[in-house]
C-alpha cells in the first residue's frame, strides 16, 4: 500500500497587492513656550559643590558628568523666580539656616547646577540693574533685595520686569 503525498501550496491571496499603508499622523503636541524655564533644580550635589567647574566640564566632555543646557539671561531670570518659589526667599544671606535663598543665592544655585553660565548670569545681573536704574534706584540688586519693607512680590516683579527687558532686546 503506497500513499502519495500531495504537495501543499500556500493559499493564494485574492487581495489587491498592498501599497503604501496610510499612516495616521502622530498626535501633535502644542509648541513649547520658549519663555517657560525648566522646573527648579534640586539642591547641588556634593559633587557639584566640591568638584571645580572646569573639572565638571572636562568630565562632561568625556561623558562622565551630566551638565544641563545653560539658559539665556531672560530665562535665567524667570528660572530664578521659580527657584525662590520652591526654596523660599530671604534677606541678608545668600542661603539662610532654613535653606531659603536671596536673589543672589538663587542665581548662585543655578550657576552651580549648570543652568546658567557665568557670562549669562552677568548679563542677567546687568538687566536687573538696568530695570532698577529705570525705576531711579541706583544700588546693586542684592542691596535692593535687603531693604526694609522689601517683600517677595517686589522681588518677583523686579525679576519678571528684568526678564521681559532681556527678552525684548533678544537676550
Amino acid at each position: 500500500m503506497t500513499t502519495t503525498l500531495k504537495s501543499v501550496a500556500p493559499p493564494v491571496s485574492r487581495r489587491a497587492p498592498a501599497g503604501p499603508r496610510p499612516t495616521t499622523p502622530a498626535p501633535r503636541r502644542p509648541p513649547r513656550d520658549p519663555r517657560v524655564p525648566p522646573p527648579p533644580p534640586d539642591p547641588p550635589t556634593w559633587g557639584q559643590r566640591v568638584v571645580p567647574g572646569a573639572t565638571q566640564r572636562l568630565m562632561a566632555g568625556l561623558g562622565l558628568w551630566q551638565v544641563p543646557n545653560p539658559l539665556i539671561p531672560s530665562l535665567h531670570l524667570l528660572h530664578t523666580i521659580s527657584v525662590l518659589e520652591r526654596y523660599g526667599w530671604c534677606k541678608s544671606l545668600d542661603v539662610d539656616p532654613m535653606g531659603r535663598l536671596c536673589m543672589r543665592g538663587a542665581q548662585t544655585l543655578l550657576e552651580k547646577t549648570g543652568y546658567v553660565t557665568p557670562d549669562a548670569r552677568h548679563r542677567a545681573v546687568d538687566h536687573l540693574h538696568t530695570v532698577l536704574a529705570q525705576a531711579d534706584v541706583h544700588m546693586p540688586f542684592y542691596a535692593w533685595n535687603d531693604l526694609p519693607g522689601r517683600t517677595f512680590p517686589h522681588v518677583k516683579a523686579l525679576l519678571a520686569r528684568a526678564a521681559d527687558h532681556a527678552h525684548t532686546i533678544g537676550d
